[in-house]
């Protein structure tokens, strides 16, 4: 299918697309071909310095600092409106950009729309202090503010509608904003940049650096201008930046790995908990933190699942991610498809048993890792231990609640988890047993914008989503003290 040329992209700070500092370039391929797309600015510390000086003028002596708050939110209103006018290009970039297929990045797109409606409302509705009075004494109450510039650095894996959700509420509640995308995913950043154009957002409030997390990100954590840094990715990483950000005492909020289990139980529904557990590590090219990439099977039913998995991976629909029908595209980059492979190679050194669909001829020059089961795998090896990425389903059988709950638990992550069963008080007694900061009770990965969005252990710090956001992360509460009369003060001294 043919796409007009991408053009470059450049570092968009203080309303201005510019060149980086040193001029230099990096090259953007596109997953599928492998082939150069277009070039990115390569951002580093001065143009970190640049944007972090500018996004705190913006907000202490800009507009946005002190812009009343029915003001802002018409600004965030015109924000959703034009990326919901922009939702079939960006579906198209972002395929472009990160192998996921089309049909997937159209409603991640639209979402991304709604993340910015919803925390208009929600900053409208829900950023309020309380009052406590004390007698007729006192009368004690709370603000929420701002804090003020603040880092965002949003990973390559659905990286528009991950973008938003970021963005979204740290300028409703009336931050500005300097964002590093990740190098391998540019695009769709470029295209909110263009936006925010559009929207007439005034200067320095929303600033963009391409870059790569060593230089641009690196400098980003340890800018002392910035009052809060919020990371998706890696865990690695991510133990990294808290480090980093010690020093200047930024707050901190890390959206980290996962190994996230589905355990079926013999009394679920068979063909529901089948559908959710191919639907939930296959979508997304298997790149997503909340997938299901280890499913435990109760030992009565294992034989007939893994029969009817093995039938599903042979008819998940492998391509070309601009092809409507599509359902499994290229991993992002050549880097990441021989990570990935190299589990498969350790999977069979375990033990394993590897089940593969096929990839298509003409494509096995490409980044594409078809859906995988690795059968006859314990919880202790180590394609079930490490966060792989992929499409890969590790399949693990289990007899008994303790022995699946225990087996679940055992492991450095806790993002989220699946249980499949019949019997709704063991499904929350399960729930409340497995360490993860998100559960799903016969359901698939179901995001409400209203939940707090998080995992414990090393799957992270903090939540994002609903007044998590607003509220814990990205505004400080104050406490005001005022004497309704004249309280006794001790008088030394007189």
């Amino acid at each position: 299918m043919e796409h007009k040329k991408v053009e470059d992209v450049k570092l968009y700070i203080d309303g201005s697309f510019v060149d980086a500092g040193g001029s230099g370039y990096f090259n953007n391929l596109n997953p599928f071909t492998n082939e150069v797309m277009n070039r990115v600015a390569k951002g580093g510390k001065t143009d970190i310095e640049k944007a972090a000086h500018v996004a705190n003028e913006a907000f202490q002596n800009g507009p946005w600092g002190s812009m009343k708050q029915k003001e802002r939110m018409a600004y965030i209103d015109r924000i959703a409106d034009l990326i919901a006018e922009e939702v079939e290009e960006i579906a198209v970039l972002e395929s472009l950009d990160t192998g996921l297929p089309i049909s997937q990045t159209r409603k991640m797109v639209s979402r991304a729309s709604e993340n910015f409606r919803f925390y208009s409302r929600m900053v409208q509705s829900r950023m309020h202090g309380d009052a406590y009075q004390v007698d007729d004494e006192f009368i004690n109450y709370t603000v929420y503010q701002p804090l003020g510039a603040v880092g965002l650095i949003t990973p390559w894996n659905a990286p528009f509608m991950l973008t938003t959700w970021k963005v979204a509420p740290a300028l409703a509640t009336g931050n500005t904003v300097i964002l590093k995308p990740a190098e391998l995913s540019p695009l769709s950043a470029n295209k909110l940049a263009e936006i925010m154009v559009r929207a007439e957002l005034p200067k320095g409030v929303f600033n963009v650096v391409h870059g790569y997390g060593e230089t641009a990100g690196d400098a980003l954590v340890k800018n002392d201008k910035l009052k809060a840094i919020s990371f998706t990715g890696e865990t690695v990483t991510g133990k990294t930046i808290i480090k980093n950000s010690a020093d200047s005492l930024k707050k901190t909020s890390m959206e980290l790995g996962g190994k996230s289990p589905l355990i079926v139980f013999d009394d679920a529904d068979f063909e529901r908990a089948l559908d959710a557990a191919v639907w939930g590590i296959f979508s997304f090219n298997g790149e997503r933190c909340t997938a299901n990439s280890r499913v435990f099977l109760h030992k009565s039913i294992e034989d007939k699942f893994v029969e009817e998995l093995r039938k599903r991976v042979d008819k998940i629909s492998i391509g070309d991610p601009m092809n409507p029908a599509t359902e499994v595209g290229p991993l992002i980059d050549k880097g990441h498809f021989d990570k990935v492979t190299g589990y498969i190679d350790i999977a069979r050194e375990e033990g394993c048993e590897v089940v593969q669909g096929t990839v298509p001829g003409a494509m096995k020059a490409s980044n594409f890792v078809p859906p995988t089961i690795f059968l006859n795998a314990k919880n202790n090896m180590r394609v079930c231990q490490d966060e792989i990425f992929g499409p890969i389903m590790s399949v693990i059988a289990f007899e008994t609640e303790e022995e699946v709950i225990e087996m679940a638990n055992d492991t450095e992550y806790g993002l989220a988890g699946y249980v499949w069963t019949n019997d709704i008080k063991r499904g929350h007694r399960v729930a409340q047993a497995v360490d993860s900061g998100m559960l799903w009770i016969n359901a698939q990965n179901i995001r409400d914008l209203r939940i707090p969005f998080g995992g414990m252990k090393g799957s992270g710090v903090g939540r994002e989503g609903g007044h998590f956001a607003i509220l814990e992360f990205y505004t400080e509460p104050k406490a005001i003290h005022v004497a309704l009369g004249e309280h006794r003060i001790p008088q030394w001294g007189k």
